[in-house]
Formats: C-alpha cells, sequence, structure tokens
C-alpha cells in the first residue's frame, strides 16, 4: 500500500493513501460564489462593537472571531492603539470598521472582508491580501500591499517604499505619493499611484502595470514607459471613480510603466549583454 512519511509529535509516521481524496475548500453559494467551506455564516446587516483598549494583539483577533461566530457581519473596533498584528487571516466575507491607527502587518491574509481603517497604518498593510476591499483613510508606511494576489488595496494617502512588492495580482491605489523601489520585483496585477514616485519605479519587474499621475523620479532596471491606450484611461477613470480619487484633471496625464521584458531571458545573455541591460 502507497503510505507518505509525516512529521508530528516529535517523530516520523507513515499514513496510507489509499481511499483518500482531495480535501474540499470551496463551497458553491446560492449567490454564486465562491467561500471557504469552513467560512462563517455572517449577516451583514448585523453589527457589533468591540473596544481593543488595554487589549494585546492575539485577545483582539480572538474576539474578532467570536463576534463573527455570533452571526456578525459588521464589526467595529475602536480604540485600536496602533498594535501590531491585528484583523488578520480573516476569510469571510464581511465588513470590519477600524476606527483609529493600526501598526505593523496589519490586515494581512485576507481573503475577502471589506476594511476601512480611519486612521495610519504601520509597515506591511495587507500583505498577502487575496481579495475583498480595503481602504486606509490616511498615510501608509512601507511595503504597502507586499505580494498582494488580489482585491483592490487603497490607501487615500502618502505611502512609503517598496510599495507592492512581489506584486501578484489585485490593485493597488495610492492616492498621494510612493517611495522608493515602488513595484519591485512586480509579478501581475495593477498599481495607481495619484501622486509622484521614488526612484526606482518598477525595479526588476516581470509583469503588470504601474500608473503614475504625478514625477517619476527614475525608472529601475526593465521598467519602461509605454503609451496609455484609450481602455487604460476607461479603466483608470472607473476606478479611481470608485474610491472618489479621480483627479479633477481627470485622466490623460497619467504615464504608463510595464515591464522591458529584457529580464525575462536574463541568463541566456552574453555578458556584455547583461551589463546593458543592468
Amino acid at each position: 500500500m502507497a503510505g507518505v512519511s509525516t512529521s508530528h509529535e516529535m517523530g516520523l509516521h507513515t499514513e496510507p493513501l489509499k481511499g483518500r481524496d482531495i480535501k474540499t475548500m470551496f463551497k458553491l453559494e446560492n449567490e454564486g460564489g465562491y467561500a471557504y467551506s469552513f467560512a462563517r455564516d455572517v449577516d451583514f446587516n448585523k453589527r457589533a462593537e468591540m473596544d481593543a483598549e488595554g487589549k494585546e494583539a492575539p485577545e483582539i483577533n480572538r474576539e474578532i472571531r467570536e463576534l463573527m461566530d455570533q452571526g456578525n457581519g459588521t464589526i467595529v473596533i475602536r480604540n485600536p492603539g496602533a498594535k501590531h498584528s491585528i484583523v488578520v487571516g480573516i476569510l469571510n466575507r464581511m465588513n470590519i470598521i477600524v476606527e483609529g491607527s493600526l501598526g505593523y502587518f496589519g490586515c494581512g491574509l485576507l481573503d475577502g472582508p471589506n476594511v476601512r481603517i480611519s486612521g495610519r497604518v504601520g509597515w506591511s498593510f495587507g500583505e498577502n491580501m487575496m481579495a475583498g476591499v480595503v481602504i486606509v483613510e490616511k498615510n501608509a508606511g512601507s511595503t504597502f500591499g507586499a505580494a498582494i494576489r488580489g482585491g483592490d488595496l487603497i490607501c487615500r494617502g502618502s505611502v512609503g517604499s517598496r510599495t507592492g512588492i512581489d506584486q501578484k495580482g489585485g490593485t493597488i491605489i495610492v492616492g498621494g505619493d510612493t517611495g522608493a523601489f515602488t513595484g519591485f520585483m512586480m509579478q501581475r496585477g495593477r498599481m495607481i499611484i495619484c501622486g509622484n514616485a521614488g526612484k526606482n519605479l518598477g525595479d526588476s519587474m516581470y509583469d503588470g502595470t504601474i500608473y503614475v499621475g504625478g514625477e517619476i523620479r527614475d525608472l529601475g532596471v526593465d521598467a519602461v514607459p509605454e503609451e496609455l491606450s484609450d481602455s487604460d484611461k476607461a479603466w483608470l477613470a472607473r476606478k479611481l471613480s470608485m474610491y472618489e480619487l479621480l483627479p479633477e484633471n481627470g485622466v490623460d496625464h497619467f504615464t504608463k510603466i510595464v515591464a522591458g521584458k529584457q529580464l525575462w531571458s536574463y541568463d541566456n545573455l552574453e555578458p556584455s549583454e547583461k551589463k546593458l541591460v543592468l
């Protein structure tokens, strides 16, 4: 019989594979969308409030899940106190309203919820986001939206360096400026910077698109401008209008940045050609 060795309880053990099947991760809802089979059954119209003052991150996150278990589809968090690593790993469609600011690694590993932060957020906000809509009303720290794969992640203010590093999908929107190395190693997805962009924009990006409404300090390795098409303009206008960030002068002035694709075959280049790329 086929078997597999697994590591648990301080030792290796063999488990039989016969008769086992792939675990069902999703279920088809009546409205036609997919949700995790273990997602909580919540009511968007059922609202609960919690006070995070004096509580540590594990307690806050545990209380959020307890409120979800009670069927609350809208949760308001007061006095978050810029604590780190809270509102993480939420895999439900629901509403979360944070009245205040969050610290590092807030709202990471989200898949589905709509979140609104009334204050500021720290480093690595929205990291590895899969789906949903997250809006930050003020500014954000560095590595905003690192490695996101889906959904809309919006900061109405300005953000730090390395915004969208290793972005794999979804949309990042910044209402103000962004720092150096924005879009570094970007693989897919789209990013809109309404203000200015720091140095090395799009450095080593493999794919994806970056739109900048202001000035670009300089472009990184293999990042090149491309003509803004009518479909680009239509998408920009629609997307920015959704979040009330459409500039008064429209979107015709935006600069479009894409991958030059020279790094796609970098290992096959001659040494002299590699110098030209870098």
